[in-house]
């Protein structure tokens, strides 16, 4: 019972594949009801989470414009009338040397992965203030530890993010707020099938990784279920890292 869900409202942002699909579908299956953020209607994620029983709605959002998270937020609350996870998985991964990266494009991986995070959780965090209870779940990355090879503004990011993450859970902790993050490793996803595609270079990578294989979206399952459950009432401002243990190695 420690790890149900049952009754409970999940909203998580980028929930149409990869990451953001398996998080979904295993609140679902743990028994939470699911709001979906982002800005395609994520059908497919719908279809599974109806087969899990439970219901599935989504809310338009363009996580490129930070300025409508308050509005987004609101839209989130009203579906189902409470909010009770907030899983903030949206964000873009762009590939380019450091020298070659334009303002246009700095700016939209930092208002994407880090001000529209920071604004939308603002506004979703104020009514589990007011409830004295929530669970926040930020996906990070094992880039919110190490400086990764041409990914400068998203290795920025992802440490701007696990900054949020420990900054939240010091001031919401005691409204009974629960603020921690994931940190996904090398995954299979359409974000990395570039890197993939470089058979020497992804060789490389598994051989550093001490359970030899790379990650898939079902690897967080297991994760995000144990941070929006019961069984993490004393877990606040942590990074669960999961990556077959490549940081440890």
């Amino acid at each position: 019972m420690l790890f149900s869900l049952d009754g409970k409202i999940a909203a998580v942002t980028g929930t149409n594949k990869g990451l953001g699909q398996a998080m979904t579908i295993a609140l679902a299956q743990a028994g939470a009801d699911i709001v979906s953020i982002g800005r395609t209607e994520a059908a497919e994620t719908g279809e599974k989470v109806a087969k899990a029983g439970r219901k599935f709605s989504h809310v338009y959002a363009d996580l490129s414009k930070p300025d409508t998270m308050p509005s987004v937020a609101a839209q989130a609350l009203s579906t189902f009338g409470a909010i009770d996870i907030l899983v903030n998985n949206a964000g873009v991964t762009p590939v380019q040397p450091a020298e070659e990266y334009r303002l246009e494009s700095f700016d939209l991986v930092m208002g994407i992965n880090v001000k529209s995070l920071f604004f939308l959780t603002q506004e979703i965090g104020r009514s589990m203030i007011q409830r004295r209870c929530g669970k926040i779940i930020n996906v990070c990355s094992i880039q919110s530890f190490i400086g990764g090879n041409q990914v400068s503004a998203y290795a920025a990011s992802k440490h701007a993010v696990a900054g949020l993450t420990r900054s939240l859970a010091n001031e919401w902790g005691k409204y009974g707020v629960n603020v921690n993050g994931i940190a996904p490793g090398f995954m299979e996803t359409d974000n990395t099938k570039l890197l993939r595609s470089k058979t020497a270079v992804a060789a490389a990578l598994t051989a550093q990784i001490p359970l030899g294989r790379w990650g898939n979206p079902e690897d967080l399952m297991g994760p995000v279920v144990f941070l929006a459950s019961d069984a993490s009432a004393y877990v606040n401002g942590h990074l669960l890292v999961v990556d077959g243990g490549f940081l440890n190695n």
